[in-house]
């Protein structure tokens, strides 16, 4: 029977020096863990939530991933905050925030290059675009800080105070600026406390009222016109200075307009009146009289100043006879008294539409206008 040869082992390899070598070591499970710690080192900083055995897994079992996981972490991090602020700006809570406002520091460097000169319309038009995202600015800040103004616009007929009214309400929101026109007072209204018909037009916290022609009716086209009696103009003059310092005792900031325009461009204006057929409205039989009444009327407000324009609530004349340039001094003016900062509006992400399985019906069975334009 034949020997099965044993198998002889492999003649081991000496080392140069004729040393039998010691068996190669295997790798030390600490110091591969040691070394992926170090590789790690410039991970950990993006990673730094994390501890640093889940640094080492993200890197030695799915380096990519990791990363992607960080970045997407930080930009949730980010939507909730954003998310959260605007909830909280709409529940009218938190801390507003204030930022540096460059285009007010444009509207000042204008004014200094500009200088006394008069002003193109392209560059006026301009200028009133900058001024009303001031007036925007302005309206957000009476809203935030619960503010309560009131602007009175008074003056003779075509003086421009329904051009000033339009300029400054042109950007603003409606349900925080409201505009007050009273017509002729009815006969119950006649019966009341004077002031009562204007008072119930005050403003509410976070509200700007301008009144197109006020309370100051009574010293002007009514005392002017005969619509009231002796005595009552006399109580308007005696009272009207109280019941002022009342409504700013009271927390409203009260600011009165009057524009003051010469008899040539009342005249012009009142002519460009009738010959439009879009201004025909504005001219009316009272206008006629007022116009014979000129002298009549400038004894009449120079005597209502001399009552009323107090320290408290004065008067601020306009010279009106440039219209154009009347409205930029006139809100450049309104800004100065009002302090106000610009409010950082919360990022808002608009929500996706949710997918509820609604069809909408056909638009047949809509009626829609004709499409006249843009057919």
């Amino acid at each position: 029977m034949a020997k099965t040869a044993k198998a002889t082992p492999a003649p081991k390899k000496r080392a140069p020096n004729g040393t039998t070598p010691v068996a190669a070591a295997k790798p030390d499970k600490k110091k591969k863990e040691a070394a992926a710690v170090v590789a790690v080192a410039p991970v950990r900083e993006k990673l730094s939530d994390e501890p640093p055995e889940m640094a080492v897994a993200a890197l030695t079992d799915a380096p990519p991933d990791a990363e992607k996981k960080a970045k997407k972490d930080k930009k949730d991090k980010k939507k909730k905050k954003n998310k959260d602020s605007a909830a909280e700006a709409a529940a009218g809570g938190g801390e507003l925030k204030i930022k540096r406002d460059k285009n007010r520091e444009k509207i000042e460097r204008d004014l200094e290059s500009l200088g006394k000169g008069g002003l193109g319309k392209k560059e006026a038009a301009k200028q009133l675009d900058r001024l009303q995202i001031e007036l925007v600015k302005l309206q957000e800040w009476v809203k935030a800080k619960g503010l309560k103004v009131v602007i009175i616009f008074e003056g003779r007929d075509a003086a421009g105070k329904g051009g000033a009214i339009k300029r400054i309400t042109e950007e603003l929101n409606p349900r925080v600026c409201k505009v007050v026109a009273l017509g002729t007072p009815t006969e119950r209204e006649k019966s009341q406390w004077y002031f009562q018909r204007y008072a119930q037009y005050l403003p509410a916290a976070g509200e700007i009222v301008l009144f197109d022609r006020s309370w100051y009716n009574r010293s002007g086209v009514e005392r002017v016109m005969g619509f009231c009696t002796e005595d009552e103009y006399r109580e308007f003059l005696r009272s009207c200075p109280e019941f002022e310092r009342m409504l700013i005792r009271s927390g409203i900031i009260l600011i009165k307009y009057w524009f003051s325009v010469s008899p040539e461009e009342q005249e012009r204006r009142f002519q460009a009146r009738l010959n439009d057929v879009t201004k025909r409205w504005k001219f009316s039989p009272i206008d006629l009289k007022s116009r014979a009444m000129w002298h009549e009327y400038s004894r009449a407000k120079d005597e209502m100043f001399s009552f009323t324009d107090t320290k408290q609530s004065p008067w601020y004349v306009i010279d009106s006879d440039n219209k154009n340039i009347a409205y930029l001094n006139m809100i450049h003016h309104l800004l100065t008294l009002i302090p106000y900062e610009e409010i950082v509006p919360p990022k808002i992400e608009l929500p996706t539409i949710q997918e509820t399985g609604y069809l909408r019906p056909p638009v047949d069975y809509q009626t829609f206008i004709p499409k006249v334009y843009g057919v």
